[in-house]
């Protein structure tokens, strides 16, 4: 969501950049009508790569990173989604009832990570199994599982191909839980740090106001 903000808000700025210069270009300097439109596209353009340039340094910074590591992970962010795409075309492909609340709990799991990602780069390497083994399994997988379930005719061998690919799609699920929650582990452990100091707090306080009543 803060992305989309982050585009409309440029794409805004670029808009009336390219406005004025063209009202400037064409009114003010007494320019023809095409150059007043280069000269305004190549403004709108300028400040358009100027504000993302200036978000991507912003981000950087917050995140901790260096910006050959942003660049890194950012460039694997972009094959993830692609992955991400295919396998969702997959999964949504198998028309069975029985798998398509798991396929979904699966897409919500893998989507879940890439999201935490894009909006905290540095948890990239919470995750790093996910991005360079499980998804790529996953999409292997679930790839050939939707191509051989819509086979008019099946054999024996190939139900039987069907039936451990679905059990291996299913633990590969599985796994990918665990990768979120490798990927959560500190803030987790953070969250029950903060509970306990609230905790000993409150019962700080309780025993301070028994020692006023009496």
């Amino acid at each position: 969501m803060k992305a989309f903000f982050q585009f409309v808000l440029r794409s805004t700025a670029a808009f009336m950049s390219t406005v004025t210069t063209w009202l400037v270009s064409f009114i003010a300097f007494s320019q023809t009508f095409l150059l007043a439109s280069v000269y305004a596209l190549a403004g709108g353009a300028v400040v358009y790569f100027s504000l993302k340039q200036i978000g991507d340094i912003r981000t950087i910074r917050n995140s901790g990173l260096k910006r050959r590591e942003y660049r890194y992970i950012q460039d694997n962010l972009k094959e993830a989604k692609d992955k991400i795409n295919r396998l969702q075309r997959a999964l949504f492909s198998i028309r069975s009832v029985d798998q398509a609340k798991y396929n979904l709990e699966i897409m919500r799991t893998v989507k879940k990570i890439y999201s935490n990602t894009k909006h905290e780069p540095h948890r990239f390497y919470k995750a790093e199994g996910f991005y360079f083994k499980h998804l790529d399994s996953l999409v292997e997988l679930a790839e050939k599982y939707a191509f051989l379930s819509k086979q008019p005719t099946q054999s024996r061998e190939m139900a039987d191909s069907l039936r451990d690919t679905r059990r291996t799609i299913y633990s590969l699920g599985e796994t990918v839980k665990k990768d979120l929650r490798i990927m959560l582990n500190d803030d987790i452990d953070t969250l029950h740090y903060e509970l306990d100091f609230a905790q000993q707090t409150i019962n700080g306080q309780k025993k301070n106001d028994r020692g006023l009543l009496k």
